[in-house]
């Protein structure tokens, strides 16, 4: 629990003897917005930041919001933004158009000096998840104290769509990001953050955003660092082009009924909030940031192989066991065990070329199980190895540190079954587990809260001050090109790992050397 007086995360906590507990009733450029105070922290939900996107401002740039006078209730969180609801990351119930808020997070109690902001964006495949559903108030007690925003932005068939005839931007989901990092360069002050010490912070759908920020001349001057989480800027699957994108709109317009060119745009405006969700691309593939040109000049994997991009600090990583999950969805789903004949099956399937070497680099003996060597196999050549190039890329230009989320037992998705053969560690999305409040993940055990203890102290020093160390953690040294150092983060020991050799990385760039 909290002490009486500093806790042990160096942020005041305001009772008889502190400082003065920050004020609960906040005046923005907009107006004024009132939230609440518990325990640590105080919380202001559901602020707009843009006007509604919806009626005839549907597919359009994100437009400045009204201003008001009376005090808006900001004690609880807006609505999600449009989505399918065909996963288990999406929000209940889908959301709706009118979307465009933000919640903040700060300690309750006054701190010496402005608090630096992390921006949190939320990941989903640009197409599922919110905002609020990241309770922020372990990042924002951590050690110096932080002001924590997370943001709403479109996603999927009203955030990324690029149909033919339709007469509307690429990437408003990226605009709308663009605009939640305006209003705080505008209102961070207000709120006892420093507008001039900006974090942004996104995993997976939200990492490649970062990725793409880095790259758009629309963000510039809008953060001064970044935090990628398990999204490899220089990959393959961090945007689409212009072709690709609108090869899945017209997917997407045919289903809708609008698949006359002539009429696409008046037809996909008349459908209903319903009817284009139902008619968008759900799961994982659908959609991406778009080379445009002007948001996004072109892609981030070329841009940041190449040098052009802000150049911040940055913080990136991966889980150790980014696939474990999908490894295992064959033994949760029937009840029965990946055996080795299966496994050979889905590495011959997943790699009909190359099967033979991938099986003896990946010897399911060498395992706990058939499913464990297949997590591995998945993970590395579809996360670790992208990781690696990322950081390497990125070290080339700016200061770089990097991480291996290497925890052996996590916690996992509330409520979803675990395979029995071999243990998940810590798989995709489960590194927020330890980061923020979120109903998705189980609660964590006391191991696994010191872990977390450690990890947000790390992750608010970066946002204050560009580096790692300087509290009572283990010391974090920077990724460079000649010394490639990532650090394993896990309760049981944190320190150096060799990345590379443990996830194979070598192999998969003889194997796959375009990439």
């Amino acid at each position: 629990m909290f002490a009486a007086t500093v806790n042990t995360t160096g942020v005041a906590q305001a009772h008889s003897g502190a400082p003065a507990a920050r004020p609960t009733l906040v005046t923005t450029a907009a107006g004024p917005v009132r939230g609440t105070a518990a325990g640590a922290v105080r919380t202001f939900q559901g602020i707009p930041y843009a006007a509604p996107p919806t009626g005839a401002h549907r597919w359009e740039q994100p437009q400045p919001v009204s201003r008001w006078t009376s005090p808006l209730d900001a004690r609880t969180p807006g609505s999600a933004c449009g989505q399918p609801t065909d996963q288990p990351i999406s929000i209940a119930g889908g959301g709706s158009e009118d979307c465009l808020s933000l919640n903040v997070t700060t300690p309750a109690a006054r701190t010496k000096g402005r608090l630096p902001v992390i921006v949190w964006i939320h990941g989903g495949s640009f197409t599922y998840g919110d905002g609020a559903t990241y309770r922020a108030a372990k990042l924002a007690a951590a050690r110096q104290g932080a002001m924590v925003v997370t943001v709403n932005y479109r996603l999927g068939v009203f955030g990324f769509l690029s149909a033919p005839g339709l007469h509307a931007p690429a990437n408003l989901g990226l605009l709308d990001q663009q605009a939640a990092l305006k209003w705080v360069k505008r209102n961070a002050g207000a709120f006892g953050g420093d507008p001039r010490n900006v974090t942004i912070m996104g995993q997976s759908g939200g990492g490649y955003s970062v990725c793409a920020q880095l790259v758009s001349p629309g963000a510039r001057g809008l953060f001064s660092k970044a935090i990628a989480q398990s999204a490899g800027c220089v990959g393959p699957d961090g945007s689409f082009t212009r072709a690709q994108a609108e090869a899945n709109g017209r997917t997407v317009a045919e289903a809708a009924g609008c698949d006359d060119p002539r009429t696409v745009d008046s037809c996909l405006r008349g459908r209903s909030t319903a009817e284009l969700i139902e008619a968008s691309l759900s799961g994982h593939d659908g959609y991406r940031p778009v080379v445009d040109g002007r948001v996004l000049p072109e892609s981030p994997s070329q841009a940041i192989t190449a040098g052009r991009f802000t150049r911040v600090p940055v913080l990136h990583g991966s889980t150790h066991d980014e696939m474990s999950g999908l490894a295992a969805l064959d033994e949760v789903s029937t009840g029965q065990p990946l055996t080795a004949e299966g496994y050979a099956g889905k590495v011959t399937a997943q790699f009909p070329e190359n099967a033979d070497v991938v099986l003896a680099e990946y010897p399911a003996a060498r395992y706990p199980a058939p499913g464990a060597a297949l997590s591995a196999v998945l993970t590395d050549s579809e996360w670790s190895t992208a990781a690696l190039d990322t950081q390497r890329a990125l070290a080339r230009f700016t200061p770089v540190h990097a991480y291996d989320f290497a925890e052996a037992s996590s916690p996992y998705f509330r409520g979803a079954p675990r395979p029995a053969s071999f243990s998940l560690g810590t798989g995709h999305m489960i590194d927020l587990a330890y980061l923020f409040e979120n109903d998705l993940f189980e609660p964590l055990d006391a191991a696994q809260a010191g872990l977390s203890d450690t990890v947000t102290a790390y992750w608010s020093r970066f946002a204050a001050t560009g580096q790692m160390n300087g509290h009572d953690s283990p010391a974090w040294k920077p990724f460079t090109t000649r010394t490639p150092y990532v650090q394993r983060l896990a309760s049981d020991r944190i320190g150096p790992t060799d990345f590379a050799a443990d996830h194979h990385y070598a192999f998969w760039k003889a194997l796959t050397p375009s990439q």
